[in-house]
């Protein structure tokens, strides 16, 4: 079986940075998880004891470390008012839509954000409008059609999301109001994994994805990889490969999410080929 690996894959930027943060602040806890990657964040417990606290009152140590997808307006001054030390791990693509929301809600603009609510960086980023009223987070046109916005609109979305998508929802909102200010804050290792994974797809008969299945940029190169490619599954590790999957089977393609490890990925790969030698 031959097996290939998308040319867009894995780690990004903000991941890589993030990693290298707690792994040089041994001791240290993290609100919530670093990264949607169990296994990754198990390994960083193990080897530089870095801590999980998925609530504030689990928060122990001095050292608290600001995870990829950044926190609340809110939690994070709670945290300051604590006396913690903040070491702030937020991907820097994930603060530009924080600073954009907070400086239009500001000059009176409604703002948009084009995400899930219940994902831990569209909350984030909510939480810097000043009027958390007119702030309204989307995931289609029908969800835009039920609100009245005012004159004026800016948009942002969730960096993890599809193009295609965010491009509906502007166009929907140009055509029907005055003012209009659209801001793209969906990461370019995004589209790149979305591009190579779509390409790889067409050519595959077989996809693993491979990351955390609470990681959104993960689902959505699993989407699309089914899209092209309908034997596509996600997959956390090794141990959720299934023999009958490659019944038949003779090119194997492979992608991972951003918050991805390359050991995992090497791991699946080797017990791919086990499986068909």
């Amino acid at each position: 079986m031959k097996i290939e690996l998308a040319k867009s894959y894995g780690f990004c930027f903000g991941v890589k940075r993030a990693i290298k943060i707690a792994e040089n602040s041994k001791g240290a806890t993290t609100y919530g998880e670093l990264i949607h990657n169990p296994l990754e964040i198990e390994r960083l417990k193990n080897n530089y004891n870095v801590g999980l606290a998925k609530k504030l009152d689990e928060i122990h140590t001095n050292d608290v470390i600001i995870r990829t997808h950044g926190i609340t307006k809110f939690d994070k001054e709670y945290l300051e008012q604590k006396g913690k030390n903040l070491i702030d791990a937020t991907c820097p693509f994930v603060t530009k839509p924080q600073q954009i929301v907070e400086e239009m809600s500001k000059k009176g603009y409604d703002i948009v954000i084009f995400g899930d609510i219940n994902h831990p960086e569209v909350k984030g980023v909510k939480s810097y409008s000043i009027n958390q009223e007119r702030t309204f987070a989307v995931l289609d046109v029908n969800e835009l059609k039920k609100i009245k916005f005012k004159e004026k609109i800016a948009m942002v979305a969730q960096t993890t999301r599809k193009i295609s998508e965010f491009l509906k929802l502007c166009d929907y909102l140009i055509e029907n109001y005055k003012e209009v200010r659209v801001f793209n804050t969906i990461c370019n290792a995004t589209f790149e994994n979305q591009d190579a994974v779509r390409e790889l797809a067409q050519n595959s008969d077989i996809m693993i994805i491979v990351g955390g299945k609470n990681s959104s940029n993960t689902k959505q190169l699993y989407l699309i990889s089914k899209q092209f490619c309908p034997d596509s599954y996600l997959i956390e590790n090794e141990d959720e490969l299934q023999k009958e999957w490659f019944n038949n089977k003779n090119f194997c393609g492979v992608s991972a999410g951003a918050s991805t490890p390359e050991w995992l990925i090497q791991n699946i790969i080797q017990k791919i080929k086990k499986i068909k030698d």
